[in-house]
């Protein structure tokens, strides 16, 4: 079931053919959207971006994208000078808001094929998060693209020094993000130690060094700048060249609902990670508990880490997980 917000364009959002269990009419605070629905189960918010005050000012949905799972949430944009400059839809693809449109046939598209990263970097000014010294893109020909694609075969192999390790989400919020920085905060003890991000920002709240946001296109080129390193850990989100990486782990947070909304989108998920290196994150299982999840879905689990409090200058799950994996 989805949820509806709106304002200027309430009549044609209530025309569109599809089931809302919940709306909210009018101008609200951003604060007031996200206490409604941040411990709200839904599928899709349609959002009207006039029932956001001050939705001219980025920082507004800054906020909303930092609280809410911007996955789900499809905006529709109003034909103001503010919305329609490139700088603001640049800004809101760099707040990972990828589904945005101006017209209801637009909504119904992207309910059926959501965006990722891939489908709005055409409209992505990289040089708009420079400002937040997270990229430091230089323009790139065809010539150079084609140089970079080759570049990953200069990258330390499986023998070198350097281990690139990736970790990519299958279940929703399975916590890379966090668990990438917890690894880095443990592993720089005794070793040079850099975080990547691609197609994100949220290094950016972390305010810690050598946690870089970064793109598809510049992955490389960042790797690259850090060859001296022991360690690079790399947040995968939607980026499929998993060469790159020595290794991948996979993150699944193992509650009911993530397992059985994974299970939704995917009926054959489980055969195709198969063989993966998995990790359930996030975890609330006992060891009990997680031999039954691998026995009932015919996985091996790599590891099973807890919720941990990040906050920890030594987290103990933290540290046997990168001695059982040899980090």
């Amino acid at each position: 079931m989805n949820v509806m917000v709106y304002n200027k364009y309430k009549e044609a959002l209530i025309e569109l053919k599809i089931e809302v269990m919940k709306s909210l009419e009018g101008v609200y605070n951003v604060d007031e959207i996200i206490d409604t629905f941040t411990n709200f189960y839904y599928d899709k918010m349609i959002l009207d971006i006039t029932a956001i005050r001050d939705y001219q000012n980025i920082d507004n949905l800054q906020k909303l994208a930092m609280n809410i799972n911007m996955e789900n949430v499809i905006v529709l944009l109003d034909d103001s000078p503010e919305t329609n400059s490139e700088a603001y839809i640049s800004k809101l693809v760099s707040l990972g808001i990828y589904n945005f449109t101006k017209n209801v046939d637009g909504i119904n598209y992207l309910l059926v094929h959501p965006h990722s990263y891939r489908d709005v970097v055409n409209v992505h000014n990289v040089q708009d998060m420079n400002q937040s010294n997270q990229l430091n893109p230089t323009p790139v020909d065809t010539e150079t693209a084609k140089k970079e694609e080759n570049m990953v075969q200069d990258l330390p192999s499986n023998n070198g020094k350097m281990k690139i390790i990736g970790f990519k989400n299958i279940t929703n919020h399975a916590g890379a993000t966090s668990l990438i920085y917890m690894l880095k905060k443990e592993l720089q003890k005794t070793k040079q130690v850099a975080a990547l991000e691609v197609n994100r920002v949220d290094f950016l709240y972390f305010n810690e060094k050598d946690m870089i946001s970064t793109t598809s296109q510049e992955l490389l080129k960042e790797i690259m700048h850090r060859n001296t390193y022991d360690v690079i850990l790399v947040d995968l989100n939607d980026y499929e060249d998993l060469d790159v990486c020595t290794e991948v782990y996979y993150l699944i947070e193992p509650s009911t609902i993530m397992i059985n909304r994974m299970l939704k989108k995917n009926k054959s998920i489980l055969d195709a990670i198969r063989g993966y290196k998995l990790v359930l994150n996030k975890c609330t299982l006992n060891k009990d508990d997680v031999a039954t999840f691998e026995y009932e879905t015919k996985l091996k689990v790599v590891d099973a880490i807890p919720c941990v409090d990040d906050r920890q200058k030594e987290i103990k799950e933290i540290k046997d997980f990168i001695g059982k994996v040899n980090m």
